[in-house]
């Protein structure tokens, strides 16, 4: 990453597991219908763990999307957890692969490179076992989180335009390329 971006959306999870790869194919159905704007950086992290670390190092914002366990609430509930709360998530409420994603965030911590504000948004998976789909529940859900993390970039003043809207002559998203020097 050559510049810092002021929020980075990182969708996170294994595509291969299930509803586990939600954040993954949230983010890039989002980058797919909408201009990422300037000073936004939308990145499928899988499940890279602490090779993300410079990422969300210089990063003033991070939004983290994923799957996240929730007993007692259906799968395919929009859950939103801010500050505070992601941590401990990240250890006891976020699926098998996401021991990197605690490991993550606490070494932004200790290293004093952790973003500003991290907020997690996600849906409660219903099927976490190998598989390439995603469960009837967590599949109805996905709009539902596509349009919450719409609105959580719009609510930190990045216009969201839906590719359709920003007219014929779109520039293509260029997020990965502007941030890696391509």
């Amino acid at each position: 990453m050559t510049d810092a971006a002021e929020l980075l959306i990182l969708g996170l999870g294994n595509v291969l597991f299930g509803d586990d790869g939600l954040g993954v194919i949230a983010v890039a159905s989002l980058k797919e219908r909408y201009e990422i704007p300037d000073g936004v950086c939308a990145l499928d992290g899988g499940t890279l763990g602490l090779s993300l670390l410079p990422l969300l190092q210089q990063s003033r914002r991070a939004l983290l999307v994923d799957a996240i366990r929730c007993p007692g609430v259906a799968p395919g509930s929009l859950v939103r957890l801010d500050g505070a709360e992601v941590g401990p998530a990240a250890r006891e409420r976020l699926s098998p692969h996401q021991v990197g994603v605690a490991d993550l965030l606490d070494s932004a911590q200790l290293l004093g490179g952790n973003p500003a504000e991290v907020t997690l948004l996600g849906l409660v998976p219903e099927m976490m076992e190998w598989s390439v789909g995603r469960s009837r529940a967590v599949g109805d859900g996905m709009e539902s989180l596509i349009e919450a993390i719409v609105h959580e970039v719009e609510s930190l003043g990045y216009p969201m335009l839906e590719r359709s809207q920003a007219g014929a002559g779109a520039r293509p998203d260029r997020t990965f390329a502007r941030h890696f020097g391509m």
